[in-house]
């Protein structure tokens, strides 16, 4: 039987107040969302000004990091690259960059998706947040 790792309710907190900093730092209104393993929403953030469609694809991009166990930018780029019946994947919505999967010893434990600015910059804050954990 394997065992598996589990992101806590403080690991949560951590990475949404470090992704916070990020975008604040920046003056980047944004929205953060965190998931599981399963792609199930821990938490959502909507820093003020961010545009309302952000809560949206915030959680839609964490998503499908965290189903795909890789960043949502390598589904952009397989689409861009004239891959479109990608676009017909079953329940990967957020297949823009800004989703980034939370890894610990070679295992998905979550993701963090960002949205509200230049995909590079959501992708940026992401990882902040992350790194929070110190994996």
């Amino acid at each position: 039987m394997k065992s598996t790792h589990a992101l806590e309710a403080a690991d949560v907190k951590a990475i949404a107040q470090a992704a916070e900093k990020e975008a604040l730092a920046h003056q980047w209104a944004v929205t953060i969302a965190i998931v599981d393993a399963g792609g199930h929403l821990l938490w959502l953030q909507r820093l003020d000004g961010a545009p309302p469609i952000s809560a949206h694809i915030a959680p839609a991009k964490a998503h499908t990091a965290a189903m795909g166990r890789r960043e949502s930018k390598v589904y952009e780029d397989v689409i861009n690259q004239g891959r479109t019946s990608f676009l017909s994947a079953p329940l990967l919505h957020g297949m823009l960059e800004g989703g980034v999967p939370i890894l610990k010893d070679g295992q998905c434990i979550g993701a963090v998706g960002v949205s509200g600015v230049k995909s590079t910059e959501d992708a940026q804050i992401a990882r902040a947040g992350i790194a929070a954990l110190g994996l």
